[in-house]
């Protein structure tokens, strides 16, 4: 017969293992909330540029009849298209993305020295709508970027490093600008 003191060791030792048992499956899904939330976020990075890129076609059209001596500025968003379209990591999308976006810069600087231009109603709605993206995208960069932080952060934070390591959930890299795409535009004419 099993005296009253030893029930209560079992039933403790129990209760340990089940406490314990749901921490670890706590740490567990908030690891792969935090996953997710990444996925989804660059989902929405994606989405948003996706909608800048069918816009360029339309801009590069409106203004390719205004600035046929400006081939370079079209030749370096034709390129940065090119580099995105071959793009397969994260660091290699973020690098073309921003070869992208000063390449846009770059076109939207060019187009100050064409009064016919800026006065052209097209053009107007497609810059707008070009920096409207921009903003959206740059919103959902930084939104993608701290919920990078915060999933690094927590996979290497004790205990979550535990589970961390024993599931491979692997650090993930920032969306950064590329340190050339950082500096102002030049334009000469």
């Amino acid at each position: 017969m099993r005296y009253p003191g030893e029930l209560m060791i079992v039933a403790t030792i129990v209760l340990a293992a089940i406490a314990a048992g749901g921490y670890l499956l706590t740490i567990y899904n908030s690891l792969v909330a935090l996953k997710n939330q990444i996925a989804r976020s660059w989902a929405n990075i994606d989405v948003l540029l996706k909608q800048r890129h069918d816009e360029l076609p339309k801009l590069v059209s409106v203004c390719e009849g205004y600035m046929r001596h400006e081939r370079e500025v079209f030749d370096k968003l034709s390129e940065a298209r090119a580099a995105l379209a071959q793009a397969k990591s994260l660091p290699e999308r973020a690098q073309a993305e921003s070869q992208l976006t000063a390449a846009l810069g770059r076109v939207f600087a060019v187009a100050e020295a064409y009064p016919d231009l800026k006065a052209n109603q097209n053009f107007l709605n497609l810059q707008e709508e070009l920096t409207s993206a921009e903003d959206r995208v740059a919103y959902a960069r930084q939104f993608y970027n701290d919920s990078v932080v915060s999933y690094n952060t927590r996979i290497q934070q004790f205990p979550y490093v535990i589970l961390a390591n024993s599931f491979n959930f692997e650090r993930r890299e920032l969306f950064d600008a590329a340190p050339e795409d950082t500096e102002p535009v030049q334009v000469r004419f």
